[in-house]
């Protein structure tokens, strides 16, 4: 199964601002999960970036990287 952008993103391999290209090829796609679930965000997580900020979701996603 293909990354999910969180986890792409906590081992390295993208920047935090490939999350736009992501969230549009979600909104492309049949895909019927929620585009949390899509990149693999856990609730906390997706609060913090509608709630928030992305700065405030990077944020999160940083303390997290290994």
């Amino acid at each position: 199964m293909e990354k999910k952008f969180k986890e792409l993103y906590l081992a390295g391999e993208i920047e935090f601002e490939a999350i736009d290209d992501y969230s549009y090829d979600w909104g492309m796609s049949d895909e019927e999960c929620t585009l949390a679930e899509y990149l693999g965000l856990n609730e906390e997580e997706e609060d913090a970036w509608v709630s928030e900020s992305e700065d405030a979701l990077r944020e999160l996603l940083d303390k997290q990287k290994k």
